[in-house]
């Protein structure tokens, strides 16, 4: 095996850096003045680099919204995954991963002027990366519930269930209240009536 030089991990290290400051800078603009008034001598600014060394690293606006996407679906998604692999009752995980992981993490986002215009292009510019995550988030729950019903003695298939079906079901649910319902706080409370639904299901 090859051991990489110092001057190549200095590099590489540098790479990285630059990178995640064009992230920031562009996350900062993208909300300041939205997608489609943003141009890259914004991004290239806020990130205090040139424009040649911006398109060193991305080569253009839409990639940097798509890095953007997959950076904060990851970070979510880890969240997630730390909510719920706390102690205690899974009905008080979930309603927690509920509020206090997407709710809190969307907020931030949707209160900013533009905010609700970047939520809004993420289909056509970052479907893939929307669909990708959504298989994971949806084999995390599956794997929580499944974990839940074994210990609670449930048989799921008895009641015509599959913990992969709950999953994607609260998931599409979640998903489709957003098209309906535009207040944030009550889109927060029918989704816990959601989450009763699946702690109902899990009760012997």
């Amino acid at each position: 095996m090859t051991m990489a030089s110092p001057t190549s991990d200095k590099r590489l290290q540098t790479s990285d850096e630059r990178r995640e400051r064009i992230l920031e800078g562009a996350f900062k603009v993208f909300l300041a003045y939205g997608y489609d008034r943003t141009t890259m001598d914004d991004i290239a600014r806020a990130a205090e680099i040139s424009r040649p060394a911006l398109y060193l690293v991305f080569r253009n606006k839409t990639d940097i919204y798509r890095a953007l996407a997959s950076q904060f679906l990851n970070e979510l998604l880890a969240r997630t995954e730390a909510v719920l692999a706390e102690e205690g009752p899974l009905a008080a995980r979930l309603d927690r991963m509920c509020e206090g992981v997407f709710y809190c993490m969307m907020r931030e986002i949707e209160e900013t002027p533009h905010g609700p215009e970047l939520l809004d292009v993420k289909n056509h510019l970052a479907g893939d990366v929307m669909t990708e995550w959504r298989g994971r988030l949806d084999a995390v729950l599956a794997q929580v519930i499944e974990t839940e019903a074994l210990k609670n003695g449930v048989d799921l298939e008895a009641k015509g269930f599959s913990a992969q079906t709950l999953a994607t079901m609260l998931n599409d649910a979640m998903e489709g209240m957003k098209a309906r319902i535009a207040d944030p706080k009550e889109h927060m409370e029918r989704g816990k009536l959601y989450l009763k639904v699946i702690g109902a299901v899990l009760n012997p």
